[in-house]
Order: structure tokens, then C-alpha cells, then sequence
């Protein structure tokens, strides 16, 4: 599964991943390999991605959109920071 995460700025990362978890509008949730096509807003809260490696990177963002289509997962984010 390969992740791009992108704000306005910049691309902030771009990799082969295990899973993301991000905070949906509704509660966060988790992607992993094989997930379902979605699209959904995102709101304020962390963002933790696992990479292939298996070493944890976590980010807050304040909003954004998730893309997810063929195990290529999109991120579209404002207001990021690495924790």
C-alpha cells in the first residue's frame, strides 16, 4: 500500500506503508491493505502512519480529505505538524 501525504505547501510524505490511521468526521479509523474505496473529510486530530519498516510517524492536523482507491492512499491536509 503506498501512502502521499500533501498540504497546500508541499508533499510531506510519499512511501510504502502497513497502515494509516486518521481522524474521520465521525471518529478515527484505520487503513490497511485491501481497504474498501472511500473518499472522506478528515477532521482535527492525529494522523499515524506505519511504514513498511514498521516505525511509527504521527502528525496533527487540523483538517483535510482521505482518498483511498486501489491500495494508493491520499491525503489533503492543512494545518499539519509532526509530532
Amino acid at each position: 500500500m503506498n501512502l502521499t501525504i500533501l498540504t497546500p505547501e508541499k508533499e510531506v510524505y510519499n512511501g510504502p506503508i502497513t497502515s494509516v490511521k486518521v481522524p474521520g468526521m465521525n471518529g478515527q479509523f484505520e487503513i490497511l491493505k485491501g481497504h474498501a474505496a472511500i473518499v472522506s473529510s478528515l477532521s482535527e486530530g492525529p494522523v499515524r502512519v506505519i511504514d513498511a519498516q514498521g516505525s511509527t510517524s504521527t502528525y496533527s492536523i487540523e483538517r483535510g480529505f482521505v482518498e483511498v482507491f486501489n491500495d494508493e492512499v491520499s491525503l489533503l491536509v492543512r494545518g499539519l505538524q509532526e509530532l
